[in-house]
């Protein structure tokens, strides 16, 4: 079977909870004009993308990699935006969501293509894609992933001792009053660490005397307790839901595998759109392996978090690049300030990146 068809019967697996493939991709809406913190996360995915496109060509033999995703330096509210964002909507209804970078064996790429390709047309275009080996999708975080899952560790343990402490002074100081009200004490018996990650329960208002009281407040801070253990405490990969059927239509289009990097600070991991698709079919995953929310920072458009941990380091280290500030004059006189960033290093895990690639 070909890759293209693993893809589509994979797609559409997907319960309709998540993606419903009879509704048609709904064209963007320009913004309206452009924010510093957007100026910033660009800069820094453009400092991501370079970051993976230098380390796959200084470092593995026999591959180019190259820029294939758009990298026109407009934003809303300058000349000529709105027809590029036009543009860009025909392209995605044309040939789906390029990845940012395409890699190709040596031996199949024509060093006279250079290494940007962003700029070609869809004609020019057509023969160059379907050889490439691998389209990748860079995404970049700004966090310190080893810091992350220490403070996350850390609360977790805290957490996890509040919680044990309160059912210890509820069955110490209120066994008798749990014994009166139902199944209340076997139900605070039975919290344990291995059940911490799904125990719910809905805080009684008992007020008929001051120790029903107090027990009802103590119930209250444990089940607030609960609700905190219970959050999202891993970074993930963010495929958001609508791009699920644009890279779709790109791997109809081109048969090309599609893979995502997450580039944090300090190291990056990848991870197969085929794997994302298997892990969001098997409902058992959810909640645990990953969720699905809306994105605050992503114009609250619904966002798939999978555990970074479902996927595979392939730097175990990232230098730190230079960052710099930087004006950037529009319309009417409107000045933007944002973050721009420069140099820094990966160094790659070379058996885990060609296993993922199926590189040799």
């Amino acid at each position: 079977m070909e890759y293209s068809q693993i893809i589509t019967q994979l797609i559409r697996s997907l319960p309709k909870t998540i993606i419903d493939l009879e509704l048609a991709v709904k064209r963007g809406r320009p913004p309206p004009q452009a924010f510093s913190e957007f100026l910033t996360n660009r800069e820094q995915g453009d400092w991501a993308e370079n970051l993976v496109k230098t380390a796959f060509n200084k470092h593995i033999e026999g591959t180019v990699a190259v820029q294939y995703g758009r990298s026109d330096d407009i934003v809303a509210g300058e000349e000529g935006f709105e027809t590029f964002y036009k543009t860009y909507q025909d392209e995605l209804q044309c040939i789906g969501k390029r990845p940012d970078l395409l890699l190709f064996r040596q031996e199949d790429y024509d060093q006279d293509w250079g290494y940007n390709i962003s700029k070609f047309s869809q004609e020019g275009l057509a023969p160059v894609v379907p050889k490439a080996i691998a389209g990748i999708e860079i995404r970049s975080s700004s966090f310190l992933l080893d810091k992350y899952d220490a403070a996350m560790k850390e609360k977790s343990e805290q957490l996890t001792g509040d919680i044990l402490g309160y059912k210890t002074q509820l069955l110490s100081e209120y066994s008798d009053v749990l014994d009166s009200k139902g199944t209340w004490k076997e139900l605070v018996s039975s919290i344990n660490k291995d059940c911490l990650d799904f125990i719910s329960f809905k805080v009684p208002g008992w007020r008929a005397s001051e120790k029903l009281t107090e027990a009802s407040e103590l119930l209250k801070k444990l089940k607030r307790c609960l609700t905190e253990y219970q959050k999202r405490a891993f970074l993930s990969f963010t495929p958001k839901v609508e791009d699920l059927k644009v890279v779709w239509k790109w791997i109809q289009t081109y048969n090309v595998p599609h893979f995502y990097f997450q580039v944090f600070f300090d190291k990056i991991y990848g991870i197969s759109f085929q794997s994302i698709l298997e892990i969001l079919g098997n409902s058992e995953n959810e909640g645990n392996a990953f969720f699905v929310e809306a994105d605050s920072k992503n114009q609250n458009k619904t966002t798939t978090k999978i555990n970074i941990t479902e996927g595979i380091e392939l730097a175990h280290r990232v230098a730190m690049p230079e960052h710099r500030s930087r004006m950037r004059e529009l319309a009417r006189g409107r000045l933007l300030f944002h973050v721009t960033f420069s140099g820094g290093e990966a160094l790659l895990n070379m058996d885990n990146l060609k296993s993922m690639l199926g590189v040799e």
